[in-house]
Protein backbone atom coordinates (compact mmCIF):
# COMPACT_ATOMS: atom_id res chain seq x y z
CA UNK A 1 0.00 0.00 0.00
CA UNK A 2 1.24 3.50 -0.70
CA UNK A 3 1.86 5.96 2.09
CA UNK A 4 -0.17 9.17 1.96
CA UNK A 5 0.10 12.34 4.00
CA UNK A 6 -2.73 14.85 3.77
CA UNK A 7 -2.27 18.37 5.02
CA UNK A 8 -3.49 21.86 4.33
CA UNK A 9 -1.00 24.63 3.72
CA UNK A 10 -1.56 28.22 4.87
CA UNK A 11 -0.42 29.77 1.57
CA UNK A 12 -1.84 29.02 -1.86
CA UNK A 13 0.48 26.75 -3.77
CA UNK A 14 2.45 28.14 -6.66
CA UNK A 15 3.01 25.45 -9.27
CA UNK A 16 5.38 24.11 -10.22
CA UNK A 17 6.49 23.77 -6.63
CA UNK A 18 10.18 24.38 -6.02
CA UNK A 19 10.58 20.84 -4.64
CA UNK A 20 9.19 19.30 -7.85
CA UNK A 21 10.94 17.86 -10.85
CA UNK A 22 10.12 20.53 -13.45
CA UNK A 23 9.71 17.85 -16.15
CA UNK A 24 7.00 16.04 -14.20
CA UNK A 25 4.37 18.64 -13.30
CA UNK A 26 0.66 18.87 -14.15
CA UNK A 27 -1.49 21.91 -13.39
CA UNK A 28 -5.13 21.62 -14.35
CA UNK A 29 -7.96 24.12 -13.86
CA UNK A 30 -11.22 22.30 -13.21
CA UNK A 31 -14.83 23.31 -13.50
CA UNK A 32 -16.53 23.97 -10.19
CA UNK A 33 -19.17 21.27 -10.47
CA UNK A 34 -19.97 17.58 -10.34
CA UNK A 35 -17.78 16.65 -13.34
CA UNK A 36 -14.56 17.99 -11.79
CA UNK A 37 -13.49 14.75 -10.01
CA UNK A 38 -14.01 12.70 -13.18
CA UNK A 39 -12.13 15.24 -15.30
CA UNK A 40 -9.25 15.28 -12.81
CA UNK A 41 -8.99 11.46 -12.86
CA UNK A 42 -9.27 11.30 -16.65
CA UNK A 43 -6.49 13.87 -17.15
CA UNK A 44 -4.21 12.57 -14.37
CA UNK A 45 -4.24 8.85 -15.27
CA UNK A 46 -2.11 9.04 -18.47
CA UNK A 47 0.26 11.52 -16.84
CA UNK A 48 0.82 9.24 -13.84
CA UNK A 49 1.39 6.28 -16.17
CA UNK A 50 3.91 8.30 -18.19
CA UNK A 51 5.72 9.13 -14.95
CA UNK A 52 6.20 5.38 -14.41
CA UNK A 53 3.77 4.68 -11.59
CA UNK A 54 2.49 1.14 -11.23
CA UNK A 55 -1.25 0.48 -11.60
CA UNK A 56 -1.85 0.22 -7.82
CA UNK A 57 0.01 3.51 -7.26
CA UNK A 58 -2.03 5.17 -10.00
CA UNK A 59 -5.25 3.86 -8.47
CA UNK A 60 -4.38 5.14 -4.97
CA UNK A 61 -3.33 8.52 -6.38
CA UNK A 62 -6.56 8.83 -8.39
CA UNK A 63 -8.67 7.97 -5.32
CA UNK A 64 -6.97 10.72 -3.30
CA UNK A 65 -7.27 13.20 -6.19
CA UNK A 66 -10.95 12.38 -6.58
CA UNK A 67 -11.72 12.83 -2.91
CA UNK A 68 -9.77 16.10 -2.59
CA UNK A 69 -11.39 17.56 -5.72
CA UNK A 70 -14.82 16.44 -4.54
CA UNK A 71 -14.25 18.17 -1.19
CA UNK A 72 -13.14 21.38 -2.93
CA UNK A 73 -16.16 21.41 -5.24
CA UNK A 74 -18.55 20.49 -2.44
CA UNK A 75 -17.38 22.88 0.25
CA UNK A 76 -15.37 25.64 -1.43
CA UNK A 77 -15.72 28.49 -3.86
CA UNK A 78 -14.09 28.45 -7.29
CA UNK A 79 -11.52 28.25 -8.70
CA UNK A 80 -10.51 24.60 -8.30
CA UNK A 81 -7.03 23.77 -9.57
CA UNK A 82 -5.26 20.40 -9.45
CA UNK A 83 -1.47 20.46 -9.09
CA UNK A 84 0.45 17.19 -9.46
CA UNK A 85 4.17 16.69 -9.48
CA UNK A 86 6.94 14.24 -8.76
CA UNK A 87 9.25 15.42 -6.01
CA UNK A 88 12.72 16.34 -7.18
CA UNK A 89 15.77 14.41 -6.04
CA UNK A 90 14.06 11.06 -6.71
CA UNK A 91 12.44 10.81 -3.27
CA UNK A 92 9.62 8.59 -4.52
CA UNK A 93 6.91 11.12 -3.71
CA UNK A 94 3.96 12.33 -5.77
CA UNK A 95 2.68 15.67 -4.54
CA UNK A 96 -1.00 16.48 -4.97
CA UNK A 97 -2.44 19.90 -4.19
CA UNK A 98 -5.96 21.14 -4.78
CA UNK A 99 -6.28 24.91 -4.61
CA UNK A 100 -9.69 26.47 -4.13
CA UNK A 101 -11.29 29.80 -3.32
CA UNK A 102 -12.09 29.11 0.33
CA UNK A 103 -15.23 27.88 2.04
CA UNK A 104 -18.72 28.47 0.70
CA UNK A 105 -21.17 30.01 3.10
CA UNK A 106 -24.38 28.08 3.36
CA UNK A 107 -25.67 25.01 1.57
CA UNK A 108 -26.14 26.57 -1.90
CA UNK A 109 -23.91 24.06 -3.65
CA UNK A 110 -24.95 21.07 -5.74
CA UNK A 111 -23.78 18.52 -3.16
CA UNK A 112 -26.14 19.90 -0.52
CA UNK A 113 -29.05 18.71 -2.63
CA UNK A 114 -27.84 15.09 -2.61
CA UNK A 115 -29.13 12.53 -0.10
CA UNK A 116 -26.99 12.18 3.03
CA UNK A 117 -25.97 8.61 2.14
CA UNK A 118 -24.31 9.87 -1.07
CA UNK A 119 -21.60 11.91 0.65
CA UNK A 120 -19.55 12.17 3.82
CA UNK A 121 -17.07 9.33 3.27
CA UNK A 122 -14.20 11.29 1.66
CA UNK A 123 -12.35 11.97 4.88
CA UNK A 124 -12.59 8.31 5.87
CA UNK A 125 -11.25 7.22 2.48
CA UNK A 126 -8.38 9.72 2.59
CA UNK A 127 -7.57 8.68 6.17
CA UNK A 128 -7.49 5.02 5.12
CA UNK A 129 -4.82 5.86 2.54
CA UNK A 130 -3.00 8.30 4.82
CA UNK A 131 -0.30 8.14 7.41
CA UNK A 132 -1.49 11.50 8.69
CA UNK A 133 -4.46 13.79 8.07
CA UNK A 134 -4.44 17.32 9.43
CA UNK A 135 -6.89 19.75 7.81
CA UNK A 136 -6.76 23.47 8.62
CA UNK A 137 -7.92 26.81 7.26
CA UNK A 138 -5.88 30.00 7.03
CA UNK A 139 -6.91 33.44 8.26
CA UNK A 140 -7.77 34.61 4.73
CA UNK A 141 -10.10 31.63 4.16
CA UNK A 142 -7.84 30.31 1.40
CA UNK A 143 -7.46 26.56 1.22
CA UNK A 144 -4.73 24.53 -0.38
CA UNK A 145 -5.25 20.85 0.31
CA UNK A 146 -2.15 18.71 -0.12
CA UNK A 147 -1.38 15.03 -0.27
CA UNK A 148 2.01 13.40 -0.63
CA UNK A 149 2.00 9.80 -1.80
CA UNK A 150 5.03 7.60 -1.31
CA UNK A 151 5.39 5.72 -4.60
CA UNK A 152 8.96 4.46 -4.17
Amino acid sequence: MTSTTIFLNRQPRLAPHSACDSDRVLDLSLEHGPLAPSTARHEARPVLAAWGLEEEQIYDTLVVISELVTNAVTYALPPVVLHLCVAAHDTGQIEIAISDGGPQSGPENWAATRPADEHGRGTVIISALSDDANPSLDADSLIDQWADLDVA
